[in-house]
């Protein structure tokens, strides 16, 4: 316990701030893996996710670089998602036997 008053007052502010600041990480963090499945489908929740991590930053809620590490994340992600190739049919149907 703190000995100075003050000090107990310090301890209250930083457990209400830990406190947003944790409701605030796991709701970008549902976020990202929200936009990370949808990827596919649509750029609006990207978009989204990238403000909401760009405001968390400004807030001082994550550190700046974090934020940009995880839309560069989403990004890749979103890329891989939409450029990938249909794959080849794997199986025996697809090797034909030469005989000779």
């Amino acid at each position: 316990m703190p000995n100075i008053k003050a000090a107990e007052k310090w301890a209250q502010q930083s457990e209400k701030r830990a406190g947003r600041n944790k409701s605030a990480k796991s709701r970008l963090k549902s976020l990202f893996k929200g936009a990370v499945e949808s990827a596919g489908t649509d750029a609006g929740p990207a978009a989204q996710v990238e403000s909401a991590y760009d405001k968390a930053a400004g807030k001082g809620i994550i550190h700046p670089n974090k934020a940009a590490r995880k839309k560069g994340r989403l990004a890749k992600a979103l890329a891989r998602t939409s450029a990938a190739p249909p794959k080849a049919a794997k199986g025996r149907a697809s090797r034909k036997k030469q005989r000779s």
